[in-house]
C-alpha cells in the first residue's frame, strides 16, 4: 500500500516546519507548492513539489500552481471502483490531507494607503479551491485550515493509526467551509464598497443593484454603514433623499408591520415609527369629524382617502413620539396623504409606490433630502435571518406568525361576545406588537393604535405606559382641549408638545412656562380633576394585547381603568387564573392566544 499524501500550502506557516516533520516520522508523502515546500525543505524534511505530480511550472508569478487536475483528482476522487479506475488511467494518486491558508485579504484592505491593485492582489484562487475541494470531500479527506488545530489532528492520527475518524474531519471540513464563506464576505463586502461611487451608480451597472450606501449608521461616528443583499437586488430604492442606518431599520420594519395589517383586515394600513416601534399603527377606519379635529387633518380641503386616514390615525396615536417618525404606507401613497406628511415634522417615508403627484409633493421636503423610499410589494424575506452582535452571530428563523381572527377564538372570559370592530382592534394591537421592542403591550380602538408601551423590563410598566399613553390620547378629544385658543401662526409641532403639557397636568414654572403661555391669544385654565374623571368614563370598548403572558393580575384591572373590555394575550403564567378571575370581575372579553410575539 503507498504512503498516504498530504498537500500543505499555506500563507500562514505558524508550527507549520514542527506539523510537517511530526507527518514525516508518520511516514506520510509531503507535497508541496511555492514557498511552502521551500521552507519545508529548508528545515531539512523530505518533501516533494507539486509540479513533480502536475508536471506543469508554476506560472503567471505563482497565481496558477494547485489549479490542476493531478491535484484536485487526487483530492475529490471518492472510495468508489469507478473513482479509482479514474485514478489509475490518469496515474494520479489519491490526497488523504489537505493544509492550506489564505493570503490575508482582510488585513490588506484594512492597511491606510491599501489600493484596489495590492488587494486585488491578495484574493485568493487556488487556496480557496483547495479548501472547498477537501471540505466537499470529507467523507475521505482531511483538511486543515486553522495552525491551531495541527496538534489535535496529530493526536487523532497517530490514536487511530493513520485513521482520524469521521467526527474529526467533520469538525474540520465545517471549519473550512466557514473559512471560504468570511473570506468570501469580507472581498464582497470590500468590492460593495469600491464600486458604489457617485460614478457607478446602479443605473450604470450591468447587474442588479446589490448595495445602498447609507449616510452612517446607529450614530454620525460609525461610518462607513450600508446595507446589501448577497442574492438578487435590493427590494428597494431611494426615490429622493438617502437614509440612515436607524432609518432603515425604521423603514423596514414598519414596511412589514403595515403590509400584514393590509393582508389581514383588507384595509389601507400606515405606521408611524421611532426606533425601530411603531408610535402608532392603522388602518383605513374613516375619520369623524371629532377625530379630523383631534388628528389635526380638518383643515385639508381635499377629501381624505382611506390610505390617508390610515396615516392621520397612526401619526396621532402619539404626535410626542411620532416627531421625526418614519412613516410606512401598504399601498401607493395619494395625495391626500402626502400633503398630510408634507405638514409633519418626519424623517422618511416608505411605500409599494407614489402617484406621480404625491411623489412631486414629497420631494420638496426638506429642500429635496426627504427620504422617500419605494419598495417591491412582490419582494419576499428569507426564511432564516441572521443578526451579528458583538461580533456573534445568530440565526433564527423569520417570525412569520400568521395573525388572523383564529388567532383570537380561544376565550377564556365568562364573557365571550367579541363583535367585529374589536376583532379588528385586536389584530390591530397584536400586529403592532410583533414589530414592537418587547416587553410591549398595545391598546388599540377603531383601527388604530391609542397607546403602545415598548422595550420595558416589566409586564406591569408596559401596561401602564400604554395606558397612560391612551389616557392622554383620549383627553385629546375633550372639548375643551380641541377649543384650545392658539394664536395664529403656532406651528403644527408647539401645538403638540403645548397639548401633551395641557392633558398631561403638568405644572410649569418660569420661562417654560411664559413659553407655553405665549402660544395662546387666552390661557387656558387646567381640566380639574372631575373633568378629567368624566372624560375618562366616557371610554370603552378598547383591546388591549400583550406580547407575552400577564403575570399578574394588576395588569388585568390597569388596562381596565383605560376603558379596555378586550384582552389578549398568550397563556403560561402560573398566574393565569387569577388574571382569568380579574377580567371577569370586569366584564371583559379574555382571549388567550399561545403566540409569543418578543420582537428584539
Amino acid at each position: 500500500m503507498s504512503a498516504p499524501i498530504a498537500l500543505l500550502s499555506v500563507y500562514d506557516k505558524t508550527n507549520l516546519i514542527d506539523f510537517a516533520r511530526e507527518l514525516h516520522a508518520e511516514g506520510v508523502r509531503l507535497l508541496g507548492s511555492g514557498g511552502t515546500a521551500k521552507k519545508i525543505r529548508d528545515a531539512g524534511i523530505p518533501i516533494e513539489d507539486v509540479s513533480d505530480i502536475t508536471k506543469a511550472p508554476e506560472m503567471l508569478g505563482g497565481r496558477v500552481k494547485t489549479l490542476h487536475p493531478a491535484v484536485h483528482g487526487g483530492i475529490l476522487a471518492r472510495d468508489i471502483p469507478q473513482d479509482e479506475e479514474d485514478l489509475r488511467a490518469q496515474s494520479i494518486s489519491p490526497i488523504t490531507v489537505v493544509v492550506c491558508n489564505l493570503y490575508p485579504f482582510t488585513s490588506t484592505i484594512a492597511r491606510p494607503g491599501c489600493t484596489l491593485a495590492e488587494a486585488v492582489e491578495e484574493i485568493d484562487i487556488g487556496g480557496v479551491t483547495l479548501l472547498r475541494a477537501a471540505a466537499k470531500n470529507h467523507a475521505r479527506v482531511s483538511v486543515l485550515s486553522d495552525p491551531s488545530d495541527y496538534a489535535e489532528f496529530l493526536d487523532s492520527w497517530k490514536a487511530g493509526k493513520g485513521n482520524v475518524g469521521q467526527t474529526i474531519r467533520s469538525k474540520f471540513a465545517l471549519k473550512a467551509f466557514e473559512m471560504t464563506a468570511k473570506y468570501d464576505e469580507a472581498i464582497g463586502g470590500y468590492f460593495r464598497e469600491q464600486y458604489a461611487s457617485a460614478d457607478l451608480t446602479p443605473e450604470n451597472l450591468a447587474g442588479p443593484m446589490q448595495r445602498m450606501a447609507l449616510r452612517y449608521g446607529a450614530n454620525p461616528h460609525q461610518k462607513p454603514a450600508q446595507a446589501f443583499v448577497t442574492e438578487g437586488e435590493l427590494p428597494f430604492k431611494a426615490l429622493c433623499g438617502s437614509p440612515g442606518y436607524i432609518n432603515l431599520l425604521d423603514a423596514l420594519n414598519s414596511y412589514a408591520l403595515v403590509r400584514e395589517l393590509q393582508e389581514a383586515l383588507n384595509l389601507p394600513a400606515a405606521a408611524s415609527f421611532k426606533h425601530v416601534s411603531p408610535a402608532g399603527a392603522a388602518v383605513g377606519v374613516e375619520l369623524n369629524e371629532t377625530e379630523k379635529r383631534v388628528y389635526g387633518v380638518d383643515d385639508l380641503k381635499e377629501p381624505l382617502t382611506p390610505l390617508a386616514s390610515a396615516y392621520a390615525r397612526a401619526r396621532g396615536a402619539d404626535r410626542m413620539s411620532s416627531f421625526g417618525d418614519f412613516i410606512a404606507l401598504s399601498a401607493p401613497c395619494d395625495l391626500a396623504t402626502a400633503r398630510i406628511v408634507s405638514r409633519e415634522v418626519s424623517d422618511g417615508i416608505i411605500a409599494p409606490g407614489y402617484s406621480s403627484e404625491a411623489l412631486d409633493v414629497l420631494s420638496k421636503k426638506k429642500g429635496g433630502k426627504y427620504c422617500v423610499l419605494q419598495i417591491n410589494p412582490s419582494y419576499i424575506p428569507p426564511a432564516i435571518e441572521t443578526r451579528q452582535v458583538y461580533g456573534i452571530y445568530m440565526q433564527q428563523k423569520r417570525n412569520d406568525a400568521n395573525i388572523n381572527a383564529k388567532l383570537f377564538e380561544n376565550i377564556v372570559t365568562k364573557n365571550k361576545s367579541l363583535p367585529n370592530q374589536a376583532l379588528t382592534d385586536l389584530i390591530v394591537a397584536t400586529l403592532a406588537l410583533k414589530y414592537t421592542q418587547s416587553n410591549s403591550v398595545a391598546y388599540a380602538y377603531r383601527g388604530a393604535i391609542i397607546g403602545i408601551g415598548a422595550g420595558q423590563q416589566s409586564r406591569i410598566h408596559c401596561t401602564r405606559l400604554a395606558g397612560t399613553k391612551a389616557d392622554l390620547w383620549w383627553l385629546r378629544h375633550h372639548p375643551r382641549v380641541l377649543a384650545l385658543p392658539f394664536k395664529k401662526g403656532v406651528k403644527r409641532a408647539e401645538k403638540a408638545n403645548a397639548i401633551d403639557l395641557f392633558v398631561g397636568g403638568e405644572v410649569l414654572e418660569g420661562g417654560e412656562k411664559e413659553q407655553w403661555e405665549s402660544l395662546f391669544e387666552e390661557v387656558p385654565q387646567p381640566l380639574s380633576t372631575e373633568e378629567r374623571t368624566k372624560q375618562a368614563r366616557q371610554l370603552d370598548g378598547v383591546a388591549c394585547s400583550s406580547d407575552a403572558f400577564f403575570p399578574f393580575p394588576d395588569n388585568v384591572h390597569r388596562a381596565r381603568r383605560s376603558g379596555v373590555k378586550y384582552l389578549a394575550a398568550p397563556s403560561g403564567s402560573v398566574m393565569d387564573v387569577e388574571c382569568i378571575k380579574a377580567a371577569d370581575e370586569h366584564n371583559m372579553v379574555f382571549a388567550h392566544t399561545s403566540l409569543r410575539l418578543f420582537h428584539h
